[in-house]
C-alpha cells in the first residue's frame, strides 16, 4: 500500500510523493531519490521501493521539482537543489514520526544522495547506476549544450515532454565535487551497478567504491539496463538492499 503525501521543497514549490508503506513487520525507514528526468513512479524507483517495503522498509519516493505531480519550474532547479530536497523528504518523514534511515538512489539521484547523506542521519546509504561525476548528465543535453551556454536556456525534448536546461544547472553540475562528499560519508555505503550499463558506465562504480572508506560493499547487477525496465531486474535490486542494510535497521 502506497500512501500520497505532499511536502514543501527547499524553495517553497509543493512536492508530491508516496510512502510505499511496509508489510509485516517494520524493520525501518527511508528516502529514494530518483533518476534525471525521471520521477517517482519509474520503474527504478516504484519497484525498489516496493520490494522494499514488502519486506518491511518503508520508503519516500518523490517527484522532483517541475516533474510528475510536483509543481514547479524543473528548469530553475540544480543539483544542489535536488540535494536539498532530499534533506527536505528526510525531514518530512522525521516530522511525520516514521524516522527514516536509510538512503537510496538511482542514477542521478545516486549521486545526489551520496551528498545529502552527511546532512541527514542516514546510518546507511545505497546507490544504483550512480555516476561519479554528476556532470555525467551532460551527455544527455549533448545536442543543446553550446545554445544553453550562449544564450543562458534551451528547450530540451526528452520522453515527450519540454525541459528547459538553464546555464546555472550546467555550471553547478559542473563544479560539484563529490568525491569531496564521498570520502567524507562515514556511514556504510553499498554500490550497486551494471557492468553493461550504457548510460552510466561501469567504471563509475569503481570510482565511487575507491574514494568511499569502509564499511563498504558493491553488487554487480549484470544483465540490467539502467533504467531496469525489464521484469525482476529493479526488485533483485530492492532484495539486495534489503539484505545488506538488515544489520544497520535499529
Amino acid at each position: 500500500m502506497a500512501t500520497k503525501v505532499r511536502f514543501p521543497s527547499s524553495t517553497g514549490e509543493m512536492l508530491a510523493g508516496l510512502v510505499d508503506e511496509p508489510q509485516g513487520t517494520v524493520r525501518g525507514w527511508g528516502v529514494f531519490s530518483h533518476g534525471f528526468t525521471l520521477g517517482k513512479d519509474s520503474p527504478a524507483a516504484a519497484r525498489i521501493c516496493k520490494q522494499l517495503a514488502a519486506e518491511g522498509i518503508g520508503m519516500l519516493r518523490f517527484d522532483a521539482i517541475g516533474l510528475g505531480d510536483s509543481e514547479g519550474d524543473w528548469g530553475s532547479g540544480s543539483f544542489t537543489h535536488k540535494v536539498d530536497d532530499i534533506v527536505e523528504a528526510w525531514d518530512f518523514m522525521t516530522g511525520r514520526g516514521t524516522r527514516p534511515q536509510l538512503l537510496v538512489g538511482h542514477s542521478f539521484g545516486g549521486s545526489a544522495v551520496l551528498a545529502a547523506a552527511h546532512r541527514t542521519s542516514a546510518v546507511a546509504v545505497a546507490t544504483v547506476g550512480a555516476p561519479f561525476d554528476p556532470a555525467n548528465v551532460d551527455k544527455q543535453y549533448d545536442a543543446i549544450i553550446d545554445r544553453v551556454m550562449q544564450d543562458g536556456e534551451a528547450e530540451w525534448l526528452v520522453g515527450g515532454k519540454a525541459l528547459t536546461v538553464r546555464r546555472h544547472f550546467v555550471e553547478v553540475v559542473r563544479a560539484y565535487d563529490l568525491q569531496r562528499d564521498i570520502a567524507s560519508l562515514a556511514r556504510p555505503l553499498l554500490v550497486m551497478h551494471s557492468p553493461t550499463d550504457e548510460t552510466v558506465g561501469i567504471r563509475n562504480a569503481g570510482q565511487i567504491f575507491r574514494s568511499a572508506h569502509h564499511p563498504r560493499s558493491y553488487v554487480d547487477l549484470e544483465g540490467t539496463d539502467h533504467l531496469m525496465t525489464a521484469k525482476g531486474q529493479a526488485a533483485r535490486a530492492g532484495r539486495i538492499i534489503s539484505a545488506w542494510a538488515d544489520q544497520y535497521l535499529v
